[in-house]
């Protein structure tokens, strides 16, 4: 047994335990991870606009695989720092807990709270430069893995009175391996930001590829909500602004209501995105929910048969930016998914709550348009629960009988299933007799499911399909206040959606991950969704096989095997498989090809499932094979 004294124990000095631990600072190592790097870097320069110095904000992205965030702001302080005896910059970059964001009087406002972003970037980069414009001078220094290996310097004198900081860094292979940064994901979160300075000039670049945009949304959130409404019909022409302020926090919230059935809140405390909402999104349920109906009440709406709505009613359609700023916020982790400030919570319901019941005095139009949304919402809610209530035996969501079609497995442990939906009979029949029984369940779909991007949630409950893939899954559902979604209740740590390799299966898979996206959305978050990759082609020479995956690769194994002679076999849908072959190529996890499904941020999901499925229906066709942009490999 090995020893466990004081021997045992070892202390990680200074930037050590960034490096030893790095998922306690940022989210983990993966693409999360390393995005936030940037993120980090850019809030620092962000924060600065916040506080009105900087107008202007360059990110940058390099062929070395660096990247860089320029401003203009004042300067990191660059003096030699009372107590330290070395400059401001260097403590900045060096040590942890170290910041002008703990004293009021440098950052009134700012996302980075614990005074860790800009060191823990530097403590996980291979290198790191900031060079600094401030005083009339212009200073450099250099880092490597959170050391100073090239001390401050003047390197030159700056003309006029310029200033600003210059951070160029590249994340560290060690600890990320050769990922590399992604310009769809960089560009939302620079347009996201854009939005929400509303006026905060932003360039990109990526000298990579040449391209570069500019991002200058003077319109802050009410545009936004706009802009993620996009391929939605509204029910108004121009969306909402509140704006307003209670104690020391800031409130703005754009609202656009539109006529189809999905909901979405992106919410944001100093311009950090919080995906898991907080004190300022209850903030803004209950006011938002007061207030439609204490105006409906004034102006007589409320009156004649049928069932008052309720707030999921009065939610229906609606695309909102909930933003807060504020002194001190509190959040759940580094990583800042959670809101957690009471204050922030009683001023946006404040401010909500007096702006809209104002504007909606100031429009009865809207207010109207609106509110008899709401009541056709809550007269379908009502007529279908009528129609459950006729078949309560029959629903499998109100009983404990999993649907007949469903071919189960045998191990009870979640983390060890997976359940395969599958696309038609004929596919599904092959699966079952392909599977291992053991832990791979089965559950054929037949045709096409509901498109729940057009229709409400009651009417998706009718679905038998949808009805199926509830009950198999074990968990309920999201959006309803009679039928409520557990995660901790699924069945399967594996969903795998097994469709053809052609248009219409890119359909099924399109109109599946709506579902899952729209009704149970934790699922996707945790993990257990994914996609099977079957072959499109068989290749023959002689007796040995092999299988083919897109045209790409069948045209150069063509070419390699020019001269032989060779049987192509194209598949056209996984129903011409015969069992053996959709194990070995589809099913064995020992060389299969999944992807799992993830959801890097609320906007691009919103944006991308909205153009794929809303009401607008000429966007739809070019992007339904661009599903897999959702994912990434698992194999």
């Amino acid at each position: 047994m090995p020893k466990y004294d004081a021997s045992s124990i070892k202390v990680l000095r200074g930037l050590e335990g960034v490096r030893k631990r790095p998922a306690m600072y940022i989210a983990g190592t993966g693409p999360d991870g390393f995005h936030q790097l940037l993120f980090e870097i850019l809030d620092n320069a962000v924060d600065e606009a916040l506080a009105g110095y900087a107008t202007e904000v360059e990110v940058r992205l390099y062929e070395d695989g660096s990247a860089s965030v320029r401003d203009n702001g004042r300067g990191v302080p660059v003096d030699v720092m009372p107590g330290e005896g070395r400059p401001a910059i260097e403590v900045i970059y060096t040590e942890l807990h170290a910041g002008g964001k703990f004293e009021e009087g440098a950052y009134k406002v700012s996302g980075g709270l614990h005074g860790v972003g800009a060191s823990v970037v530097n403590a996980l980069s291979e290198w790191m430069v900031v060079e600094v414009m401030r005083g009339g001078e212009h200073f450099r220094v250099k880092f490597s893995r959170g050391h100073v290996v090239e001390p401050l310097s003047t390197v030159g004198k700056v003309r006029g009175k310029k200033t600003g900081t210059f951070v160029r860094f590249k994340p560290d292979p060690e600890i990320f391996g050769e990922q590399s940064f992604d310009y769809r994901r960089v560009r939302r979160r620079l347009r996201e930001v854009a939005f929400l300075t509303g006026g905060l000039k932003i360039s990109f670049q990526d000298e990579r590829s040449g391209k570069s945009e500019v991002f200058h949304e003077k319109g802050g959130v009410a545009s936004f909500a706009r802009a993620i409404a996009d391929n939605e019909e509204p029910l108004y022409p121009k969306p909402i602004l509140l704006s307003g302020k209670s104690g020391e926090v800031e409130v703005d919230v754009g609202l656009l209501h539109t006529k189809g059935y999905g909901t979405e809140i992106l919410a944001y405390a100093n311009l950090i995105p919080t995906r898991d909402g907080g004190t300022h999104v209850s903030g803004f349920r209950s006011a938002y929910t007061r207030a439609l109906n204490q105006y409906a009440r004034k102006a007589g709406l409320n009156k004649g048969k049928g069932p008052a709505p309720s707030g999921e009613d009065l939610l229906e359609g609606l695309f909102a930016v909930v933003s807060v700023k504020l002194p001190q916020p509190q959040f759940e982790g580094q990583t800042k998914g959670k809101l957690l400030n009471p204050e922030a919570q009683s001023a946006v319901a404040q401010v909500v709550y007096e702006r809209l019941f104002e504007y909606l005095e100031q429009n009865p139009r809207v207010g109207k348009l609106i509110y008899e949304k709401a009541r056709r919402a809550a007269q379908a809610r009502e007529a279908a629960r009528k129609a459950r209530e006729l078949v309560r035996r029959q629903n499998p969501l109100e009983s404990d009988d999993l649907p007949g079609k469903l071919a189960d497995c045998q191990t009870e442990d979640p983390e060890e299933a997976e359940l395969f939906i599958v696309e038609g009979d004929s596919a599904g029949g092959s699966a079952k007799q392909g599977r291992d029984r053991r832990f791979q369940a089965i559950l054929p779909l037949r045709g096409k499911i509901l498109n729940v991007e057009k229709a409400n949630l009651d009417r998706a409950l009718k679905n038998n399909e949808i009805r199926a893939m509830v009950a198999a899954i074990g968990a309920g559902i999201q959006g309803s206040e009679h039928v409520h979604f557990d995660p901790d209740a699924i069945r399967y740590h594996k969903i795998i959606l097994m469709t053809d390799a052609d248009v219409d299966g890119s359909h099924i898979r399109t109109l599946l991950l709506t579902f899952f996206y729209r009704y149970m959305r934790p699922l996707i978050e945790r993990g257990y969704l994914y996609i099977a990759q079957p072959p499109l082609y068989r290749i023959r020479v002689g007796r040995k096989a092999e299988y083919v995956y897109d045209d790409e690769v069948l045209k150069r194994r063509l070419a390699e095997l020019e001269g032989k002679n060779v049987e192509i076999q194209r598949f056209k849908g996984l129903g011409e498989m015969n069992p053996e072959q959709l194990w070995e190529t589809t099913m064995n996890p020992e060389t299969r090809i999944l992807k799992r499904v993830t959801i890097e941020d609320a906007l691009e999901a919103s944006e991308t499932f909205e153009r794929l499925m809303g009401t607008e229906v000429a966007p739809r066709r070019e992007f339904i094979e661009e599903y897999a942009r959702f994912a990434e490999l698992d194999v």
